[in-house]
């Protein structure tokens, strides 16, 4: 149990962290980031009405969102209560759907995705928890249809939550975000798709007149958008800041993203042949080294400058373009998690660790991420409580 002291001067179990003087150099200037971010995301959850605006703040800020404050910002950036448990998904073995199959498939070819040197039983796990969070989002809404790709976006979230805890976040993404990809046909998502060429226009004529001769169109930039980038970047920490970035902005901004990241390779584009095959291989492939953070600032400045009502003629058919409103004024009015337990009258509930599906072996699902979770926790707890004390103090904890 984390014993926290009543008076700063005796917070022994907080002097194995280094203080901001003892770090050099940029690790000082993190570690102050970090802090104030901390006191910034637990005051914003504090308020009532809870404060969105400073959630978005945090998650779009330099680096994204510290991992332990994940669990309670995510949810609450897609106007979900983290505090109510949600029925346990069933295992897949038990959930018939039309797109069972194919899920199974994708499901068991997405190892590459999880962390290295997991072992094969609990990645066996993860991926039969991933399975089961699919179908139960699928067969609570039977309008929308799986993609190849879809898992990539279930996985992150499953890593970062847990299953109980991912369910509703990735429901309310395939009713809001993801919707258009969740479509029968393809036509919501080729809309989502001519937004790109337009931007690109914009910014460089010269590299949208270049790509217009090499005909190479949009179809490079489809597993970035359907899976949030997490199906193309090879470092897990690259997927968590754009996810970060995405679930605090509006359902297009990864298509801004995606148009930083063509204009950030302008050159690289115009150096190859002008044809569709020369293009299309560069273009697909993203290279490991990108500058995430100046890309994030980018796609936000594009995003500022185009309105997406300016880019494609087709915007207001787009479903996740139509709902983000009321999706917003809905997020803009959540009370804070004390009051809501009050309500209920219902204790706090751990966030941060993932809890195992029926079947298979308990002591192996407990295990899965628990060690990091816990320290997750531990964090969380004593910075709630130092900042009842104030936020200089916080602020001498890291």
């Amino acid at each position: 149990m984390l014993v926290v002291p009543c008076h700063a001067s005796h917070a022994v179990p907080c002097r194995a962290v280094p203080t901001v003087p003892h770090v050099p150099g940029p690790a000082a200037g993190r570690c102050v980031r970090r802090a104030q971010q901390r006191v910034q995301v637990l005051r914003a959850l504090r308020s009532d009405p809870v404060g969105l605006e400073g959630l978005r703040a945090a998650a779009l800020g330099e680096g994204g969102l510290c991992p332990e404050l994940r669990p309670q910002v995510w949810p609450r950036l897609l106007s979900i209560d983290p505090g109510k448990l949600p029925p346990r998904p069933a295992p897949p073995a038990l959930q018939e759907h039309r797109d069972r199959g194919q899920i199974l498939l994708d499901v068991a070819r997405c190892a590459p995705r999880f962390p290295p040197g997991m072992a094969a039983e609990q990645r066996r796990v993860l991926q039969e928890q991933l399975a089961g969070l699919i179908l139960h989002v699928l067969r609570a809404h039977p309008q929308l249809h799986y993609y190849q790709g879809f898992h990539d976006v279930a996985l992150t979230l499953l890593l970062v939550l847990g299953q109980r805890r991912a369910a509703p976040l990735l429901e309310q993404l395939s009713t809001h975000h993801l919707r258009d990809f969740l479509d029968p046909t393809l036509e919501s998502t080729t809309r989502v798709l001519s937004h790109l060429m337009p931007l690109l226009q914009r910014e460089s004529p010269r590299l949208h007149d270049f790509m217009q001769r090499a005909e190479v169109g949009t179809v490079f930039a489809l597993s970035w958008l359907i899976t949030w980038y997490g199906h193309v970047l090879t470092d897990f920490h690259h997927t968590l800041r754009l996810f970060d970035f995405f679930l605090a902005s509006h359902p297009l901004m990864p298509v801004y993203f995606a148009a930083a990241v063509v204009l950030h390779r302008e050159e690289e584009v115009l150096a190859v042949p002008c044809d569709m095959p020369s293009v299309h291989q560069l273009l697909s492939r993203l290279p490991p080294d990108l500058p995430y953070e100046r890309l994030v600032l980018r796609a936000q400045e594009l995003f500022q400058r185009h309105p997406h009502t300016r880019l494609a003629r087709q915007h207001r058919d787009s479903i996740a373009i139509r709902s983000f409103g009321a999706f917003q004024h809905a997020a803009s009015r959540q009370r804070p998690d004390a009051v809501l337990r009050r309500q209920r009258r219902e204790p706090a509930v751990d966030a941060t660790v993932p809890l195992p599906a029926a079947g298979g072996n308990a002591l192996v699902k407990a295990a899965v991420w628990g060690l990091s979770a816990t320290l997750g926790v531990v964090a969380l707890a004593v910075t709630h409580t130092a900042l009842d004390w104030g936020p200089e103090f916080l602020l001498r904890l890291f």
